[in-house]
Parts: C-alpha cells; sequence; structure tokens
C-alpha cells in the first residue's frame, strides 16, 4: 500500500515530536520540573536578547514592508505539520501566517533578503534556534497546547498590536498582553493559548534559544539541536521555499 506523502510528512514531524518529548524528564532535574518558571527576567536569563530590542524600529520597518504580500505567506502548519489543528482548523477562516527567517540551521534566503537588518541582528544571538514572523489575522486564536521540549526557550517581540482588545497569551496560569516595541520571554513547554477578540493585526518576532543549563546538561542540548538541523531545519526550509513574496 502506498502512503499519501501527506501522510507521511505528519508521520516524520510526530516522530520527531515524541523523541524530543523523552528527554524532558532529563532536562527537568536541572530547571525544577513542575517548580519551573513559566516566564524569565530576560536582563538574567538571556542578556544577548536585548540586541533585537534595540533594532525594534528597523525590524518593524521590514515587516510593515512585507505585510502588503501576506496573502503569500504560508500558514503554520504548512512548514510544520504538527501545528495543523492551531493553524489549519480552530477559527480556520481566520489565518497564521509565519515568515520563517532562521530554523535550525536552515536560512531561507529569499526571505533573509527582504529583511536584510533583521537577519544582521539575529546572526548576532547566540545559541539561536530558530526565528520567524508570526502573524495572526484579526480575531485569529491559538487554542491551548503545549511545546513539545524543554530545549528552548521563546522570545516575543510585539511588533503590531490592536489598539482595540489587544491580543493577550496566557502561559501556565499568567496572562501577558503584547505590547509594540515590548519583548517577553518565556516557557512554551507550560500550557498556553492566544486569546484574540481583536479587530486589527497582530504581529510578532518569534526567537528560540536554547535554554540555559549548566554541564552536562547544556552539552546534552547542543546535541540535541544538532539533530534538529539535520531532520528538522532542511523540512522547513524546504517547504518554505515552496512560498514566494
Amino acid at each position: 500500500m502506498t502512503i499519501p506523502p501527506i501522510i507521511r510528512g505528519i508521520w516524520k514531524n510526530m516522530a520527531l515530536y515524541n523523541f524530543s518529548m523523552i528527554f524532558n524528564p532529563f532536562f527537568d532535574l536541572f530547571i525544577g520540573g513542575q517548580r519551573r518558571p513559566a516566564f524569565f527576567d530576560i536582563d538574567k536569563t538571556f542578556p544577548a536578547l536585548r540586541l533585537i530590542d534595540q533594532h525594534y524600529t528597523e525590524i518593524r520597518t521590514e515587516l510593515e514592508a512585507i505585510l502588503p504580500r501576506q496573502d503569500l505567506m504560508p500558514r503554520y502548519h504548512e512548514l510544520d505539520t504538527d501545528l495543523i489543528y492551531a493553524s489549519g482548523r480552530f477559527n480556520r477562516d481566520k489565518r497564521w501566517n509565519v515568515f520563517m527567517l532562521y530554523c535550525y540551521g536552515a536560512k531561507p534566503e529569499r526571505n533573509r533578503t527582504l529583511c536584510p537588518r533583521t537577519v544582521a541582528v539575529l546572526d548576532r544571538i547566540p545559541n539561536l534556534s530558530q526565528a520567524f514572523f508570526s502573524i495572526l489575522d484579526p480575531g485569529k486564536s491559538i487554542p491551548a497546547h503545549s511545546g513539545p521540549t524543554r530545549t528552548y526557550i521563546r522570545y516575543h517581540l510585539g511588533l503590531k498590536v490592536p489598539e482595540n482588545k489587544p491580543p493577550q497569551i496566557r502561559v501556565k496560569d499568567t496572562l501577558y498582553t503584547w505590547k509594540e516595541g515590548e519583548s517577553v520571554l518565556f516557557d512554551d513547554s507550560w500550557n498556553h493559548e492566544i486569546l484574540n477578540e481583536s479587530d486589527g493585526l497582530r504581529a510578532v518576532l518569534i526567537v528560540d534559544v536554547l535554554r540555559p543549563l549548566p554541564f552536562p546538561a547544556h552539552q546534552f542540548n547542543l546535541l540535541l539541536q544538532g539533530l534538529g538541523r539535520i531532520f528538522y531545519g532542511p523540512r522547513v526550509l524546504k517547504a518554505a521555499d515552496k512560498f514566494h513574496l
């Protein structure tokens, strides 16, 4: 029996998803397990991310230049089928678009050419795993879910936030409301969701960086990041390259 390509793709993603999850108990030994924080102080945890804050104006300008071509951008599940429900089946009449700039060593050159100042800043961030613009249509919420792995922590820089009923993200039991020019750092392996009743577009820059860990957990984390460069980054790059702005 021939397995349809879409089913093979989902299986590959799920295999990687489940593989990364099995190491969470190991990382929990170093980060506090169920007592680990949901949000982090950027200056204490990963101060290099403040470099992105400092270039907010240039990053927003480059985002504004590509937003008129949002219709040509992929929805998140078109790059990563793990997100099929959140991106393609929940509020399915509204879009969650992704403009990928870096993914586990993979660099979508067409996209990066359109945002040279942004990628120049990203290339200076140590232990970078992934970076992309995340764009939500008005009223597009994201249902509760958890990231698969403790290996990274996630940074958001607010670039476009509607003034009327600005959308919020709930991480564990804490709500955060995005603000333009403001950044936040959190652990997306906690249950989280986006609550969005706004009437305008919401856009943020998402940056994943390796979670700061002591020896030997950091070395093991680097190994897992290397596997992501082999198995995940190239697949996302291939999918992203199908969409031309």
